[in-house]
């Protein structure tokens, strides 16, 4: 793990953020309805009995000082170690989630940290996804807070099977931080490459500090919403409702977005002790730093909305008179009929067909190949697909049902906007035809984007 989490701009101003706040018990606040247009997709609003343990079926708990195979002092120079244990990580019974960082007799700190076992929270495409909680900060401040690092936090689903080593490139998204008990809140997008690159990292894409008054002593709601209904994509950071952080996708370039956005993310919530960020604004844990002081957490809920249309555009519309041309390119976005695919900017121009996956496909009507001589077949594509996810892109003629009459297989080409011509052997055809381009994996996860495809003589 390179740095799965996050160390923010240093020495940005700290900005005022005016929140509208209705004060409830701790207690008196369930998962919310959704917002209009939205449906709930996962929710847990901490209701079990004093003392105890998370729902395992819906998370699970990060042990000792790294991800296995990751980075150590889980990338970021902390020096608890996580636990388990119901005096680190316990319902309160008040309806909360307690995450209490503890300092030995020895000087030794533990705390809990604690992630989604669901890695599927995306924005399908042409609509949004929503992550959301209501938290207290620990209720901390001065020396007696010195290295204290609450979060809420997302990381891209590509991070779980490799320990985070993939970071930042699969996206990060921090909702929430708050160090050294500054009554603030800070949000980030990491993104790119570590150090440096487009995403400037290890700092990231951040909000810098925004004062946040009361939120040591009281509850307040934070969320972030991706937004694929809007042209460029945004991310937006509420606090208590007001947005006051956006980043568009056109701050950055089209791969780096869309590697760090374009698939499903985890919640993670913990309380790191020292690590980098602190450091940065003071350092700790000291001495003097208070043991025992819990994050709170009402609840946690993911909202997303429907998908989008998924009909081509109608600048992209099959060609005139209805017969295509076996030997000139077939734009991918062209297609007379698909399933499962959505259309989108192309780094390279135009537009590409993204998001697909297995059982996936596009139809192309009226494609003349002539007397025959067809020898293969190139398809312009590109897969930002995580380790271990790969698949088929075929050709069949007349039917979806038919044997393929070519393919070739595709793994991660580095990228969903880093491009390829990749060719396939093909049997012989002559005549006019349906042409489907069909899509076989063994994952469910998506595979590959397709820009176009063209028959060779």
């Amino acid at each position: 793990m390179a740095a799965p989490r996050r160390l923010l701009a240093v020495g940005a101003a700290a900005l005022t953020i005016v929140a509208s706040v209705t004060f409830v018990n701790a207690a008196e606040a369930a998962v919310p309805a959704p917002p209009a247009g939205m449906s709930l997709v996962f929710g847990d609003d901490f209701t079990g009995a004093a003392g105890t343990g998370l729902n395992r079926t819906n998370w699970l708990y990060d042990i000792g000082t790294g991800y296995a195979g990751g980075a150590a002092n889980w990338g970021t120079g902390e020096v608890e170690t996580m636990t388990d244990s119901t005096a680190n990580v316990y319902q309160d019974g008040a309806g909360n989630l307690a995450i209490k960082p503890i300092r030995s007799s020895s000087g030794q700190w533990t705390s809990g940290r604690v992630e989604t076992q669901r890695t599927d929270f995306a924005a399908p495409a042409g609509g949004k996804v929503r992550i959301e909680s209501r938290i207290q900060q620990p209720n901390v401040s001065g020396a007696a807070a010195a290295g204290y690092w609450p979060a809420f936090w997302a990381l891209g689903d590509a991070a779980r099977p490799v320990g985070a080593t993939n970071w930042p490139s699969i996206g990060e998204w921090d909702i929430m931080e708050d160090i050294n008990g500054r009554s603030s809140v800070f949000a980030a997008l990491h993104c790119g490459t570590n150090p440096g690159g487009v995403c400037n990292e290890t700092t990231g894409l951040t909000s810098g500090e925004r004062a946040c008054s009361g939120c040591q002593t009281g509850f307040h709601t934070y969320a972030i919403e991706y937004d694929r209904s809007t042209s460029p994509e945004q991310l937006r950071w509420y606090l208590d409702g007001n947005n006051y952080f956006t980043l568009n996708s056109s701050q950055i370039d089209a791969t780096t977005w869309n590697n760090a956005t374009h698939h499903g993310m985890f919640v993670i919530l913990n309380v790191a002790m020292g690590g980098g960020f602190p450091a940065a604004f003071g350092g700790g844990p000291t001495s003097a730093t208070q043991s025992g002081v819990p994050m709170l957490v009402d609840y946690v809920a993911v909202y997303q909305s429907s998908t989008g249309s998924t009909s081509p555009p109608t600048t992209t519309t099959p060609p005139a008179g209805g017969t295509r041309d076996a030997y000139a390119q077939i734009q991918a976005e062209s297609y007379d009929a698909a399933n499962g695919v959505t259309v989108e900017t192309c780094s390279e121009g135009g537009q590409d067909v993204g998001y697909i996956a297995n059982g996936d496909w596009l139809q192309f009507n009226n494609v003349n190949f002539g007397t025959g001589g067809v020898k293969d077949f190139v398809a312009r594509v590109a897969s930002g697909a995580g380790s271990g996810v790969s698949g088929l892109i075929e050709v069949r003629v007349d039917s979806r049902s038919n044997a393929p009459i070519g393919s070739f297989a595709l793994g991660s080409t580095g990228g969903w906007q880093t491009w390829s011509s990749i060719p396939g052997n093909v049997s012989n055809v002559t005549g006019s035809h349906t042409v489907y381009l069909t899509f076989t994996s063994g994952q469910s996860a998506d595979f590959v984007n397709v820009n176009w495809i063209q028959f060779r003589k």
